[in-house]
């Protein structure tokens, strides 16, 4: 078998087998493949597409391709939760202590952001100390002993990803169902847990702008990690504006504070209760999801999921004083406002828009070697639905680069569609599939 033979049998529209795609996988992983090949074999799969047991076997090679994680030292169920990222997307940080407060060990990896999308361990090294990298047997302990460790994800995690995601990055073959769901799958099959909380984003901020596109590609990765023996639960929400107030770094670790506290925004908490709800649900600690919501409504009434967030930071060597003094979390000493030009209704809020102005305030990164200001990003005083009057305040951008925040403002201003009408609301949660 060579790889122009299958380069040419998916090009022409043909199926692959399982060992020609672990030879792909295998070969390009230990650099036997070069990229150009690999860049072919990429295209011809994205033009052609793959069927459903095309990315079964891809995703497994993928997920075989690199270290798995034995979470057995931890007792009890474990779950994960991922999200397909979006804009002001800081849940992690909110269900995370909800579901760990309620019994369910919560061993979690996580990525660093890219483009207009964040990342939580970026959001989590904004809190002074906070340790992203620990020891294997340190993370274990951690989870054994708090409830829950969130760290970054290695490199060694389904490894054939990375370099395949980085080419796919630069080759236009990101948009891709297959593809999509055997990044995501190949990674959380391997990370260890017992069961799998999906937040599959649909809108303008979301890689699956369709409703219908994001439906399947939360079908087809449920039964992926069912195939394996998981416990999969998707469910379908709307990226048409951000998440909560709050874009950035320490700003929505902030928003993560406040609403675990109980004063957070009412979309932000809305989804986080119902994603916490699963976690317990898929972690055995609930007999039904609403039974799993009931438990996570009373962990934050309570203060214990406030209490779990604060354990957590100071078992990552975190100061867990920021809960009660923002002024700990890196400061920006820059700060602009963008203002409504007129009166009217805000008819649309585009997510995707404020993500690059936040991006390009500082908060995110263009490539995975820039520098990122912990302290920049956008607070949303405005949303979808809202009245404005001339003059009032749409959103406060700040950042430490003044010809960034201000270029970033009049990105801002541009997300802002204002109109006479007061338009329909989309609803958050759209669908959940299990």
């Amino acid at each position: 078998m060579t790889m122009y033979e299958i380069i040419a049998k998916k090009r022409d529209g043909h199926k692959l087998s399982q060992d020609e795609i672990e030879f792909f996988i295998d070969g390009y992983t230990n650099e036997r493949i070069m990229d150009y090949q690999a860049s072919a074999l990429l295209m011809a799969m994205f033009l052609r597409g793959l069927d459903e047991e095309e990315t079964f076997w891809l995703t497994d090679a993928m997920r075989r391709s690199g270290e798995t994680v034995d979470l057995s030292p931890i007792p009890g169920v474990k779950v994960d939760k991922h999200s397909t990222g979006g804009v002001g997307d800081k849940t992690t940080l909110i269900v995370a202590p909800l579901a760990a407060a309620c019994g369910v060990p919560i061993a979690k990896m996580s990525g660093r952001g890219l483009g207009f999308t964040g990342g939580t361990v970026d959001k989590m090294e904004s809190i002074p100390g906070f340790r992203t990298s620990l020891e294997p047997q340190e993370f274990l302990d951690l989870v054994n002993t708090v409830g829950m460790s969130v760290i970054g994800q290695t490199a060694h995690i389904a490894a054939a990803d990375k370099k395949l995601y980085a080419l796919r990055d630069v080759t236009a073959t990101v948009d891709n169902m297959s593809l999509i769901a055997s990044s995501i799958m190949s990674k959380k099959l391997a990370s260890g847990s017992d069961a799998i909380v999906l937040d599959v984003k649909t809108g303008g901020g979301a890689f699956m702008e369709k409703e219908e596109d994001a439906e399947a590609l939360g079908i087809l990765m449920v039964k992926m990690g069912k195939a394996s023996g998981k416990k999969t639960i998707a469910v379908i929400t709307d990226m048409n504006q951000p998440l909560g107030n709050a874009v950035g770094n320490s700003v929505e670790v902030i928003e993560a504070i406040e609403t675990l506290k109980g004063q957070g925004p009412e979309d932000i908490t809305e989804l986080a209760l119902t994603l916490s709800g699963l976690m317990i649900y898929a972690g055995e600690k609930a007999s039904t999801p609403a039974e799993g919501r009931t438990m996570a409504e009373e962990a934050l009434k309570s203060g214990r999921a406030l209490a779990k967030l604060g354990d957590f930071i100071e078992g990552q060597s975190g100061d867990r004083r920021v809960i009660d003094d923002y002024g700990l979390f890196p400061q920006a000493t820059i700060r602009r406002q963008a203002v409504a030009g007129e009166d009217g209704f805000v008819q649309r809020l585009e997510a995707r828009a404020i993500g690059m102005a936040s991006q390009h305030a500082g908060a995110g990164r263009a490539t995975k070697e820039d520098t990122i200001d912990l302290a920049a990003g956008i607070i949303l005083c405005k949303k979808t639905g809202d009245a404005v009057k001339k003059g009032d305040v749409l959103a406060e951008i700040f950042g430490n680069d003044e010809a960034k925040v201000d270029g970033a403002v009049k990105e801002a201003m541009k997300a802002f569609h204002i109109g006479l009408n007061e338009p329909e609301i989309e609803p958050l949660i759209k669908k959940i599939l299990m």
